[in-house]
């Protein structure tokens, strides 16, 4: 045998043993996760750049209504060229959904980054955002649902802390708002929890919205990775997923049958992630139903037959996801997730 078919056949031996043990390919096992980078705190005055790196907003209304929103928060705004843009449902070309990106990096005047919208397209162009560019100079970039894939390939290639959050055209609800500001612009390291009240209950005895509901009970620290959970079982294999060893796991999802979020889990499982992780955080899974036909498992089985054989701290319900109020995720950050008490506690900052 010559030298490079042996070397050949010594790495698919160690890639196939790396799957035989249920892990992950063997160059993202060595792998070594990059140095957190935070971003600099955001606050009134600070120019926000608008993108629009997924879909098209096709009406007016919607983007004055997002840059009035981000001028009511206190911040200046900078529209990218292309914010109006569209190609086919897309905000504009893959090269020109890129080249806002990078050019708001790239722009010192510019404080953050905001996504306009969710949608799809961001797996597009995730493999021509400028990364040496972004390590360089760092900022804060947000957005979730189709973001999670920006999200987390950042957060992979650079380092950079990045922001499951509202996009500009959410509603930026008090809720929503504070929890935004308390972690973005005021440089707390906040506890993360539903709400539990007297408000919370109205004319009910107990609190029927909003639960939480612990699967497994315990503590754990990790960084947090995660998002839309199809978004991002579409990275596997890629470059741009994320390091999921040690990690704080937390996913949400919209408008998917349950037998979709079954095999969404399955690729998380086979691909080595899930058994990585420290802890899981499911947030709101809204709108996901059994379909037409025959029964099928519920989403709580679904969620019992993947995560209950990993022996790790879980729970459900967190308010992250396509709902009116919502968390700001830093991805990256350290965290330690309570899941008797259905809580995420920030260890430090996610801005610096």
């Amino acid at each position: 045998m010559t030298p490079s078919r042996r070397q050949f056949a010594q790495t698919l031996a160690a890639a196939t043993g790396a799957f035989a043990l249920g892990g992950t390919p063997a160059h993202a096992q060595t792998a070594s996760r990059l140095a957190p980078i935070y971003p600099k705190r955001l606050k009134p005055g600070d120019t926000i750049g608008l993108v629009s790196p997924a879909a098209a907003t096709y009406e007016r209304e919607p983007v004055e209504i997002a840059i009035e929103t981000m001028q009511a928060l206190g911040f200046k705004v900078k529209q990218s060229p292309y914010l109006r843009a569209r190609y086919g449902h897309f905000g504009g070309t893959d090269a020109q959904r890129a080249e806002a990106v990078n050019s708001m990096f790239a722009d010192d005047s510019v404080d953050g980054i905001l996504a306009l919208t969710g949608g799809s397209g961001c797996n597009r162009i995730v493999d021509k955002l400028d990364y040496a560019l972004i390590r360089k100079r760092p900022k804060f970039f947000g957005g979730y649902s189709d973001l999670t894939s920006l999200v987390n390939a950042i957060q992979a290639q650079t380092g950079l802390v990045t922001f499951h959050s509202p996009v500009a055209a959410s509603e930026w609800n008090e809720f929503s708002v504070s929890h935004f500001r308390a972690m973005v612009m005021e440089g707390q390291a906040p506890l993360l929890r539903n709400p539990n009240g007297p408000k919370e209950r109205g004319d009910n005895l107990v609190q029927t919205q909003d639960r939480i509901h612990t699967l497994r009970g315990g503590r754990a620290r990790g960084p947090l990775v995660g998002g839309n959970l199809a978004v991002l079982t579409s990275l596997a294999g890629s470059a741009y997923w994320p390091d999921f060893r040690g990690a704080i796991l937390f996913l949400e999802e919209v408008n998917e049958y349950i037998y979709r979020v079954d095999r969404m889990l399955s690729q998380l499982r086979l691909s080595g992630a899930l058994q990585q992780v420290r802890g899981v955080v499911i947030g709101k899974f809204t709108k996901c139903t059994p379909g037409e036909g025959y029964g099928t498992l519920t989403l709580d089985e679904v969620f019992d037959d993947y995560f209950l054989p990993l022996n790790i701290p879980v729970f459900s319900g967190a308010t992250i996801g396509h709902i009116k109020q919502k968390f700001t995720m830093p991805v990256g950050c350290e965290v330690e997730m309570d899941a008797d008490a259905g809580s995420i506690q920030l260890l430090r900052p996610a801005v610096a």
